[in-house]
């Protein structure tokens, strides 16, 4: 198991299978040392634990957690093109979509929950640049979408 992978045992997390994904495109893909991953929503075991727009029938606390289970997602990802986890060098960006209620402002809160769990995962090499923006609706009506770019060492 990689250093990455047991960081994320010590939480109490395991880097789930990479989700199926739900049209014609692939989980990820790597150009030179980037890899770039397709949106992610918060899947666990294929599927979605909520539903909804945050700020409705989500709530933004609930969303943040959904939005760490969609980075993990993200993760493993990553890991079905570089193969090892450890050859993340940075995480360049993070870009989040959050399904809103019309009135909610609140999707950088959301996102946060992504940010902190790479963070968490990857320490320094967790730190990326942002976007956090708020949709009318997401895949499966998912509440939050996750991609991410990565820079990998060769």
């Amino acid at each position: 198991m990689s250093a990455v992978e047991d960081k994320l045992a010590e939480l109490g997390l395991t880097l789930p299978d990479t989700p199926t994904p739900a049209g014609a495109y692939v989980p990820a893909v790597q150009t030179g040392r980037y890899v770039y991953t397709a949106g992610q929503v918060p899947l666990v075991k294929g599927t979605l634990p909520m539903t909804g727009k945050v700020g409705a029938e989500v709530t933004p606390e609930e969303a943040k957690d959904l939005a760490r289970t969609a980075a993990l997602n993200a993760l493993a990802a990553v890991k079905s093109v570089a193969g090892d986890l450890d050859r993340i060098v940075r995480v360049v960006k993070v870009t989040g979509f959050v399904a809103s209620a019309q009135d909610f402002t609140g999707q950088p809160g959301v996102i946060n929950g992504a940010s902190e769990l790479l963070g968490e995962v990857l320490g320094d090499k967790g730190v990326h640049a942002r976007s956090a923006v708020g949709v009318a609706v997401l895949p499966l009506d998912a509440p939050v979408e996750v991609e991410l770019q990565v820079e990998l060492a060769d």
